[in-house]
């Protein structure tokens, strides 16, 4: 099916209208080794000139994913928790780094995990957090930047641009894969509106956009209409508004 772009297009014309510029980056999640699919998601990051800040799982991190990462400038490794092991009660939403362990172990666990990505990424190693299922425990935000870290990144729009002193909260706003419904992709029009009430909220000033708009992917279980909406969007969007974004723990 072709998708509509329409009210998408629309909205970008009130940008370009408006005289404004969308900041955009780009969040996969997930990495530990070299793969095919990771292969595919370098290209696609170099053929649109948008870096991809690649959350890798420091536990099941290879020095070949290193070696690759070191040959592509495009990617950029972030730390993905620590062991991706869910330690939530049953019946609660998963979670690594949520309020059901002492504050000391998650606190370990991130300083472990920020160890072992130094010391096998070096100066390619941004020091952004990304915990994973997104969930994080809010005691944890106060002293995560104690360990080393200068930001943060979840999903959903951001409440604070900084929720602790030197650190920066970034986050993502669109996920196109449907978790609940077979990991395929969402349906393209409610995604494309998605993206268009997203934006026209951030233009009419309901939303923060000095907060970089993120997409968010998982490589390792992309399906080729996922990657082929992914790639549409970027290039929608970085021929309009959009201005790729890439962190620099300078800006914490």
């Amino acid at each position: 099916m072709t998708p509509d772009w329409s009210e998408l297009d629309q909205e970008l014309d009130h940008w370009q209208q408006a005289g404004l510029r969308l900041p955009l980056w780009w969040r996969d999640d997930d990495a530990m080794s070299h793969s095919s699919e990771l292969e595919r998601l370098a290209a696609l990051s170099a053929d649109l000139d948008l870096p991809v800040h690649l959350a890798v799982i420091p536990q099941g991190a290879t020095p070949d994913l290193a070696r690759f990462i070191a040959e592509h400038p495009t990617l950029v490794p972030v730390v993905h928790g620590w062991s991706h092991q869910n330690h939530a009660p049953a019946g609660e939403k998963k979670a690594e780094f949520g309020a059901h362990r002492p504050l000391e172990e998650l606190l370990d666990d991130a300083e472990r995990g920020l160890t072992a990505m130094q010391n096998l990424f070096g100066g390619c190693l941004r020091p952004m957090f990304v915990p994973p299922w997104n969930r994080i425990s809010p005691e944890m935000l106060t002293w995560l930047a104690g360990t080393g870290y200068t930001a943060v990144s979840t999903f959903t729009p951001r409440k604070a641009a900084k929720p602790a002193s030197g650190l920066l909260r970034v986050n993502t706003h669109l996920d196109p894969i449907d978790w609940k419904g077979g990991r395929g992709l969402l349906p393209l029009d409610k995604l494309i509106m998605q993206v268009a009430r997203q934006l026209r909220d951030r233009r009419m000033g309901d939303a923060d956009n000095t907060e970089p708009y993120g997409l968010l992917t998982h490589h390792l279980v992309h399906d080729e209409a996922t990657w082929s909406f992914t790639g549409a969007l970027a290039k929608r969007l970085l021929d309009g508004p959009g201005e790729a974004w890439i962190y620099d723990e300078r800006m914490s």
